[in-house]
């Protein structure tokens, strides 16, 4: 079981989609995000699983929850530096933001 301790040990920060394009090399669809969290974490990369759910076009300026603390991961050619948070529903991954506009870089807590 998990504990609070290990749930403390997640920095989970709020980023802003900047870019979005199809993974062609994934093998499950997905698509490659460019996210900012600002000025102290920057502009990272995630490869996410939302093809389902969402249009590229309907990605840019979202905000976003998102573990940026765990060790990258090679993803076919693809460096994918934080995980996206989402909720795997019926019709597909949902992603998990924030209800109104808040700081980039903003951390859960």
């Amino acid at each position: 079981m998990a504990t609070f301790d290990n749930f403390m040990k997640l920095d989970i920060r709020v980023g802003e989609i900047i870019e979005a394009k199809n993974f062609e090399k994934a093998k499950k669809p997905a698509y490659k995000l460019i996210v900012d969290f600002g000025d102290e974490i920057g502009i990272k990369n995630s490869s996410a699983q939302i093809t389902d759910c969402y249009a590229l076009d309907e990605l840019i300026g979202r905000q976003i929850l998102a573990v940026v603390n765990f060790p990258p991961r090679q993803i076919a050619d693809f460096m994918s530096e934080v995980l996206v948070l989402g909720i795997y529903s019926k019709q597909g991954v949902i992603l998990i933001q924030p209800d109104k506009k808040v700081e980039k870089g903003d951390k859960l807590g």
